[in-house]
């Protein structure tokens, strides 16, 4: 362990020792991080430094426009407007792929 982590962890313990922590909303409960899971776990700082200023690596985004898109389609019942959304979802999820591949 190097000298700044245990340095955190002294002080986490140390905030546990004094009940600091004891009135959480979380305690007892696992806390949801926002990280996405299909992000290898090595790059996901990275991706989150990235997201933070406010550039998002191009598969990020293009999940992000598939999810979008997707809860989209389930939403319309127009016909040519699902099939619009659909040709739309297609392209971003071969993008997508194509991302995968050369990666």
């Amino acid at each position: 362990m190097d000298a700044i982590a245990w340095i955190a962890e002294q002080r986490i313990r140390e905030a546990m020792d004094q009940g600091l922590f004891d009135n959480s909303p979380y305690r007892g409960r696992r806390i949801h991080l926002e990280e996405d899971e299909s992000i290898a776990p090595e790059l996901r700082m990275a991706f989150k430094v990235l997201k933070d200023a406010g550039c998002l690596p191009p598969e990020v985004e293009l999940r992000r426009e598939v999810a979008s898109l997707s809860e989209l389609l389930d939403t319309l019942a127009d016909g040519a407007e699902r099939q619009r959304i659909r040709r739309e979802l297609a392209d971003r999820r071969l993008r997508l792929e194509l991302l995968r591949r050369h990666r």
